[in-house]
């Protein structure tokens, strides 16, 4: 198989698996962080391949998603494996999808990834910033039945893994303090940062306008 027709098998590998997704996990954000990790790859001169077959896979290990880690990650390997991809690619991106979630920040500190997985995970973080960061925010935290806003509950800093999962004690729009607002100063490359700094404003200005109407100020 030719690079084209492994991008497509992987492409195809993630719609069998998260094409019905509703938590805001689907092939429309699959789409876009594969768009970005293109963008990102021509901006710091990589070739492209390795990004976009692993953006297009990055969630179809995730926990937030996947019940057996490991049956998913073994599923995966050998799909790889059976559509001609190397052995030293495989682990290439089985590293990447395996490594790039916000949650492994938390109780492992910083992951040391490769150039490759540096821009995949920035790719995939800038789509949980700007206009999109929160309107996945807000469908995400309703399709887990979050409260929107408490002023009585205060964001969380310093989270464990097991805390950032536990969602009772999250609220839509301390997420923004706990994560989204926080993710601009992680990420990588500088194609990413500049990106960000933009849709970094774009959240503070909406958090301004939301707590000025909260409060019947605007």
């Amino acid at each position: 198989m030719n690079h084209q027709e492994q991008i497509e098998a992987a492409k195809q590998y993630t719609v069998a698996k998260l094409g019905k997704d509703k938590t805001g996990h689907g092939m429309d954000h699959i789409n876009r962080v594969v768009r970005m990790a293109r963008r990102l790859s021509a901006g710091e001169q990589v070739d492209p391949f390795l990004p976009v077959v692993a953006a297009y896979l990055h969630d179809t290990i995730d926990e937030k998603l996947v019940t057996n880690i490991s049956a998913a990650k073994q599923e995966l390997h050998d799909y790889l494996l059976n559509n001609g991809f190397s052995a030293e690619d495989v682990a290439t991106i089985m590293d990447v999808i395996a490594n790039i979630s916000f949650a492994h920040t938390l109780d492992q500190g910083e992951i040391h990834l490769s150039l490759v997985g540096k821009i995949v995970r920035d790719a995939d973080w800038l789509d949980a910033i700007g206009a999109l960061g929160i309107t996945r925010a807000i469908y995400y935290g309703g399709a887990h039945h979050e409260k929107i806003y408490d002023p009585q509950i205060k964001p969380r800093h310093n989270m464990s893994r097991a805390e950032y999962r536990n969602l009772d004690d999250e609220t839509i729009i301390n997420h923004f303090d706990e994560k989204l607002l926080g993710l601009k100063d992680k990420l990588f490359t500088p194609t990413a940062k500049a990106i960000a700094t933009h849709r970094q404003q774009v959240m503070l200005n909406f958090l301004d306008e939301f707590h000025k109407e909260w409060n019947a100020e605007a």
